[in-house]
């Protein structure tokens, strides 16, 4: 398991990114729960955020594709709407405890 930061780094309704091993991720916390994903569209093969650490929509409800408005439910990464309809993120094994939040890699 990877370390990906504090429990505290990655606030309710928020998604930040990360770099492990050369490989782009982000992670977005909904309800409590953490949600880990690799930052690659299913359509293109190109990173989802807009700006650094921006990947959700303006409701901050679906994560969102910065190039051609693809939306995806935060906790299966399917995507709902755009190009790639019907497709899915790359979901990573993810868990979190006092220490941090971990990813399977």
């Amino acid at each position: 398991m990877m370390r990906l930061c504090a429990p505290n780094e990655l606030a309710e309704g928020q998604s930040r990114g990360f770099v492990i091993d050369g490989e782009k991720l982000f992670a977005v916390r909904k309800h409590g729960q953490v949600f880990a994903y690799r930052n690659r569209c299913p359509h293109k093969g190109i990173p989802l955020d807009w700006l650094p650490d921006q990947f959700l929509d303006h409701s901050a409800s679906l994560i969102q594709c910065a190039t051609h408005g693809a939306l995806f439910l935060i906790d299966s990464g399917e995507c709902v709407a755009g190009p790639c309809a019907g497709q899915s993120l790359h979901a990573l094994s993810c868990a979190e405890d006092h220490e941090g939040i971990w990813i399977d890699c």
